[in-house]
């Protein structure tokens, strides 16, 4: 092959690469610990990977924890920040339809999006696996909130997300973001300012709760405090940060009792919490799919985004927030 040949060839793999890489938005990837990860156990036998063979591309074997940040475009960008915790079990992280997805549509109304690619819990890796993935949520947002004027965010209008058992960790982290979960001098608080549920696992209980998702953190036999403690419906409080729920009726994987035990725990402390509950959907379908009545729900989040002010100060601006 001639050296031309060549040439033109380098040059069109680096307009991919770089044509990529603008499509996506994703801007770096930022190491949540920087190799001192608290509790952590070195298990040389674990390699992170990334696969699609049952039809959704999940990442799992997670050791060094990281958050891919999707900057806000500078002319849409309002300041608002997002963090995103895609679900799986607690066995693997929906890296796509509950991660980049989301993070697009976020960046397209304005918002900062980053994705938290967290820890999931195994004993072979973590001293404590019910406590990993809410220490790599805390660090997240103590991070985001950090580094808020450099990435021109406010302070106090950083959410937290997230879709199934990342909703359990979403709401983990709305419930127990003073919970002293790894030692630190940094006294940035973990507490998000509010939180985007999605199909959530938010009850340990056995009655309704994803038993993968319960087994994977806490074990096949926890203790019933453990179960308790990590309940979050129970575990809500005065300070517990504002909600948008979304649950569908035929859900069979999270009972909808998940969703519907957090928001009357939220009424109970008199905290903005807001739930739809949708006839069909089933479980897991990221951003919607249009034949169901599910596939709204990004535009009601985005309406309930406006009333609570984060995303926009004006309303009389809600073209910011059209839902394509």
């Amino acid at each position: 092959m001639k050296n031309s040949s060549l040439k033109q060839i380098a040059l069109a793999l680096i307009c991919l690469i770089i044509v990529t890489g603008n499509i996506s938005g994703q801007s770096k990837v930022i190491n949540l610990w920087n190799g001192k990860i608290p509790g952590a156990i070195r298990n040389d036998k674990f390699k992170q990977t990334v696969d699609s063979a049952d039809n959704w591309i999940k990442m799992r074997f997670v050791t060094d924890p990281s958050l891919d940040m999707y900057p806000a475009p500078a002319e849409k960008s309002i300041g608002t920040a997002v963090i995103i915790c895609p679900g799986g079990a607690y066995w693997g992280i929906a890296v796509e339809h509950e991660g980049a997805q989301v993070a697009k549509w976020l960046n397209s109304l304005g918002i900062t999006a980053f994705v938290l690619k967290y820890r999931l819990p195994d004993n072979s890796i973590m001293e404590n696996k019910s406590i990993g993935p809410m220490q790599d949520g805390q660090k997240a947002i103590r991070l985001v909130r950090d580094h808020a004027k450099e990435w021109k965010i406010d302070p106090h209008k950083i959410g937290i997300m997230g879709f199934s058992a990342g909703g359990h960790l979403a709401s983990t982290l709305s419930t127990h973001f003073n919970e002293k979960v790894y030692k630190s001098d940094d006294l940035t608080s973990a507490r998000p300012d509010f939180s985007l549920l999605i199909y959530p696992v938010i009850s340990m209980d056995s009655s309704i709760t994803h038993w993968g998702s319960r087994v994977n953190l806490l074990g096949a036999s926890p203790s019933s405090e453990l179960v308790k403690h990590f309940s979050n419906d129970l575990q809500v409080n005065s300070e517990t940060p504002p909600a948008f729920m979304v649950h569908s009726l035929d859900d069979d994987a999270v009972p909808v009792q998940n969703s519907i035990n957090y928001a009357l725990g939220m009424h109970k402390f008199h905290i903005p919490c807001e739930l739809h509950l949708y006839q069909t959907g089933g479980h897991g379908y990221g951003m919607g799919k249009s034949a169901n009545t599910e596939s709204t729900w990004p535009e009601a989040c985005c309406k309930w985004l406006v009333s609570r002010c984060f995303l926009t100060e004006k309303k009389d601006k809600y073209q910011m927030c059209e839902f394509k």
